[in-house]
């Protein structure tokens, strides 16, 4: 059975953190912590035209990285998975390549792409691709062998094992693998807008601390934590759809 949060459960999360921002910003009164109804003001008299603009420019850069992720990814885990064979002789570099943290990969992305998108959205990329890669693997591996005779003695070709076999067993392992590598994702996200762009949510909250703006550093830091639950959101509603026979 598939874990759904619930809206009430949502909302009383909700809840509880703007109760204890509200308390830290009426204990600490100072700037550096406005309270949260100044903040959402700000967040509403900015976010269409300027905000949205930023937030927009994100969104494009996980989305594209996630979908050349899956494309890759997707296929390379069943291939290792389904054929012992291609999993021998893949496995290898697969563990040099995983343990080495993406973001300390930066500057050399930096140096043969530039600053521009494609550095940006290849390091998405190389976040997820990893994840993707061993959670299908390992989801394809596991299926046990006596699972394909019915098909087989159908005679059932390769893609139609896939389809119906390969896929159903391999896509709750991905969805959650996504889901992990969302949050690093995020983050490295942050990081690298801040280099050689004007526009993305990580530059947008970075310029306003530089300018001691602290409501729309804010205001972008809920916009952040907004599109990551847009984001969880969306994989939460894929599972439910893809994965209905867990239901």
């Amino acid at each position: 059975m598939m874990n759904k949060l619930s809206p009430r459960a949502f909302a009383f999360g909700v809840g509880v953190c703007l109760l204890l921002w509200t308390g830290a910003a009426h204990l600490l009164s100072i700037p550096v912590v406005p309270p949260p109804a100044e903040v959402f003001a700000r967040l509403a008299e900015k976010f269409m035209g300027v905000i949205s603009v930023h937030a927009g420019y994100s969104l494009m850069r996980i989305a594209l990285g996630l979908l050349a992720a899956v494309a890759v990814g997707y296929p390379l885990g069943i291939l290792m998975g389904y054929f012992p064979r291609a999993g021998r002789l893949l496995s290898p570099v697969l563990y040099l390549a995983y343990p080495i943290p993406k973001i300390a990969l930066l500057p050399v992305v930096m140096l043969l792409f530039g600053v521009g998108e494609t550095g940006k959205i290849l390091l998405i990329f190389l976040i997820i691709v990893f994840q993707v890669v061993v959670a299908v693997r390992d989801a394809v591996a596991g299926i046990p062998a006596e699972t394909y005779d019915p098909l087989r003695v159908l005679g059932a070709s390769f893609v139609q094992t896939v389809r119906h076999i390969v896929l159903p067993a391999s896509l709750p392992k991905f969805i959650t693998a996504v889901r992990i590598a969302m949050a690093t994702a995020l983050s490295v996200l942050f990081f690298t807008e801040t280099f050689g762009t004007k526009y993305g949510i990580g530059y947008y909250i970075m310029d306003a601390w530089l300018r001691v703006n602290y409501l729309d550093m804010y205001a972008g830091i809920v916009t952040l934590s907004g599109i990551g639950l847009l984001l969880f959101a969306l994989l939460d509603a894929a599972e439910h759809i893809l994965c209905r026979w867990k239901r």
